[in-house]
This record gives C-alpha cells, structure tokens and sequence, in this order.
C-alpha cells in the first residue's frame, strides 16, 4: 500500500535528499513550504507541493493550513525537515487517528533546541559540555575574564546572531539581553553528528566534518570515523532521553580526542546526505521492519553551487583558494541526479526567494531560516505527541 508522507520544508537540499529517497521506495512526497519557489518543487519525486503561511509570523494560520493539507491528501506520516518542526510538532493533538510525526514530541523538541537547557541535561548526565551562563549572569561575566568566549542565541540556528570574542573582551548590552547565553570557546576540531534513532537505541550515527563554510554553516563536507568519544557521547544521550528521530550535535574535539558538545538540533541536517537513500526511506516509512541505516559510498558530499561562490571568495588568498577547490572538486554534489536534474539546472531561480534577501544585505543563513525559527521562550507546551517514531 502507497503511503502518504508530507515534509514540511522545500528549500534545503536536505529536504531534497529526504524527498528523492522516500519517492524511490514508493512513497506519495509531498511539500508544505512558505515559499512559492524552493528546490523540491522541480523534483520528479514530489508529486505536489502546497504554500503554507509562515510559521514565525501567522503560527496559528500555519499549523490550520498544515492540518487542512494533512486531512484532505490523508497523510499517513508527517515528517519536519528543519527548524519549523518546533512549530509543526505542536499538532500533534490535532492529526487524525491514521497520520504519525516521525520524530520527538513538541516539549522534547523545544527543550533540546534550546542551548542552554540542553547544555544543562547533558551536564546533569555527566556527559562533556562547555561551560555555559545566561548572558546577564555574573557566572557570564567571570567567564568573560578567564577564556575566550562565544555570545550566542539560547534559541539560535544556522549560526545566525554568533559572536567570537577574545579573553577580558567585556560583554556588552546587547550580550546581557534576555536569550542571549555565553559559552566557553573551546579549541579543537570542530565534528558535526546526524543520528537516527528509536526508543532510545541508536540506528546508525554519522560523524563528518566541514571543509568549505559560507558563515558558519558547512557547505561542503566529509565523513570521519575517528572520533570514538563522540560515538559514545551521542550513545548516552539519546539513551538517556529515550529519543526517537533525527538528532544531530556539534562537538569540540581536543588534542587528547575528548569531545564536548556544543549544541544539540533535534532534526535533519546535512548528515543526511551520506545515509543510504533505501535505508532511510525504509526507517521513515516502516519503523517497525527496520533497524539498520547504511552508509552511502561516498566520504565527501557538498552544495555545489554554494561551494563554488565559496571558492571564487577566496581566489586572492592562494593557500585558501587551492585548499576549497581541492575540496571542490573532489566531492559529490548533493543536488545533481540524472534522473532527477531539474533541481540542480534550477537551483538558483528556485532559490530566489532566499537570494532577493542576501542581495538585501541578509546573510543566507538568516534569509533561508527566518520566516520558520523559533522564536518563542518559556517552557513548552503541554500538547505531547499522539505518535512517535
């Protein structure tokens, strides 16, 4: 039996790879997504895509639309692909008998989104964190005096509102305002986590690190397999909160390999791109047959047209321009198919609603997120899931 699964996000090349690989086990793919034009809307694996409003400035208009969408093609799986799935899971309630959420429920999801209290449970598992403070706390300032410090949103994603600063760097107003946190800047390897998970047991953890970035948002990327510490750490965790989904962390690595986590997104990320397709499909879309994701072949995955701008930038400082088109050239494109090509040959007037705000001024990571983050505080909503994955 055909199954129906509704993703709540188009734009991101994550939500691309996630559609292809449902719509090549079978599955009917369709799209919620604010923007008119976005990559999964070329797709030959998305049979239809509806507009929805967004979900930071009409939240009550978004998850109407959303449900109406649900009821009238019978959804059978609801799956959130990026931050609006802080928003998309408060519907859970609200879904009929026969539609599931894959992933956490809505209080998991936000608690874990939130930086600071994430960093707080995973301190209270003995598990290695940063030191980190509200910014307005004198906890804040004296780590301002003794180590090199980040400034950073509590609710915060793709980088956006992150600030580096030096040892005895005072903070400012704007670092003591209500969301903002101060953390310990650790030195290290910086080693990003995708994970897969059920009832608390890991199904496949994939480590990878940056080698091209625009901001501080990895652009081009490769698979690691050693960093045992964070294998583990990812282990505890998701033991520990019994989480079903997807998870990813961002870990520090020292000289000694002990690796500490900075923050924790409780959805998909670029890690997506290095799980076999058939696998994935196959976990989403049949939970209970499957308890095994493979790896795809390949070590090295990048946005293409992205990397690329990246490489221009560098083009008059020679060590750093030769490094990036090394990387380049030498990793798969995650948009480019040839029985799907449309996404890759339309990527950038498919990408227009996020370009028309960079050219603005708005860095792309701001434009491609700001209509769906989260931007609430306070503690979660009482609504739990009617399912899980």
């Amino acid at each position: 039996m055909t199954k129906t699964v509704l993703l709540t996000l188009g734009r991101l090349p994550k939500a691309l790879e996630l559609a292809r690989a449902l719509g090549g086990l079978g599955a009917r793919v369709l799209i919620a997504e604010p923007f008119a034009l976005h990559v999964c809307r070329a797709s030959r694996s998305v049979e239809r895509c509806f507009r929805v409003p967004a979900p930071n400035t009409d939240p009550v208009a978004y998850l109407d639309a959303v449900e109406k969408i649900i009821r009238a093609e019978k959804v059978d799986i609801l799956v959130p692909v990026s931050e609006e799935a802080l928003h998309v899971t408060r519907l859970a309630s609200r879904l009929p008998e026969n539609c599931v959420i894959f992933g956490p429920d809505h209080q998991q999801i936000v608690r874990l989104h939130d930086k600071l209290l994430f960093n707080r449970q995973a301190a209270r598992l003995g598990l290695a964190v940063p030191e980190t403070f509200e910014g307005h706390t004198p906890e804040a300032d004296a780590l301002a005096l003794r180590s090199d410090y980040i400034v950073k949103p509590q609710h915060g994603c793709s980088g956006i509102g992150i600030s580096l600063r030096r040892q005895a760097s005072p903070l400012t107003t704007a670092d003591r305002a209500p969301g903002m946190i101060v953390q310990t800047r650790l030195p290290g390897r910086h080693v990003s986590s995708f994970t897969i998970a059920r009832n608390g047991k890991v199904l496949r953890t994939v480590l990878y690190t940056g080698l091209i970035h625009s901001g501080t948002v990895s652009v081009c990327f490769e698979r690691v397999d050693d960093c045992p510490h964070a294998q583990r750490w990812v282990e505890h965790f998701v033991e520990a909160e019994n989480y079903s989904g997807f998870i990813s962390f961002d870990f520090i690595e020292d000289e000694n390999g002990i690796a500490q986590a900075i923050e924790c997104n409780p959805r998909l990320t670029s890690g997506i791109h290095f799980a076999d397709p058939d696998a994935l499909a196959r976990l989403v879309m049949f939970p209970e047959q499957s308890n095994e994701v493979e790896l795809r072949p390949s070590r090295r995955f990048q946005e293409a047209h992205t990397a690329l701008l990246q490489v221009y930038g560098s083009v008059f400082r020679p060590g750093e321009f030769y490094r990036r088109l090394k990387a380049f050239l030498t990793s798969k494109d995650v948009l480019f198919r040839v029985s799907d090509p449309l996404p890759f040959l339309l990527f950038t007037p498919l990408s227009w609603p996020v370009l028309r705000q960079a050219l603005t001024g708005t860095s792309l990571g701001t434009a491609a997120t700001r209509d769906i983050v989260w931007t609430e505080m306070g503690p979660a909503d009482s609504n739990g899931a009617k399912d899980q994955l």
